[in-house]
């Protein structure tokens, strides 16, 4: 394992190095847990943001109007709003 140094700032900051940065693909705003191990030695975890999936349901409904899809807003308003009609 190789050592990477950081400094902390008068303003209690840390800079992650960017070999580290680029291997555990941290982005800017990106949050990081840190807990104490023991009275030197600290565990900094990465949380990882979600990532954002489509609802199946609604894809199996865009793939019926994949070919043959509603040509104006008004036909796409209509066929929507079919399943508000109980």
């Amino acid at each position: 394992m190789v050592a990477n140094l950081s400094t902390l700032t008068e303003r209690g900051q840390v800079s992650v190095p960017a070999a580290l940065r680029r291997q555990l693909g941290i982005t800017p705003g990106q949050s990081l847990i840190w807990s104490a191990i023991s009275e030197d030695e600290f565990r900094v975890r990465v949380v990882r943001r979600p990532r954002k999936k489509q609802s199946p349901s609604m894809r199996g409904f865009i793939k019926t109007l994949q070919k043959k899809g509603p040509a104006t807003t008004a036909e796409w308003m209509e066929l929507l709003r079919e399943g508000e009609k109980l």
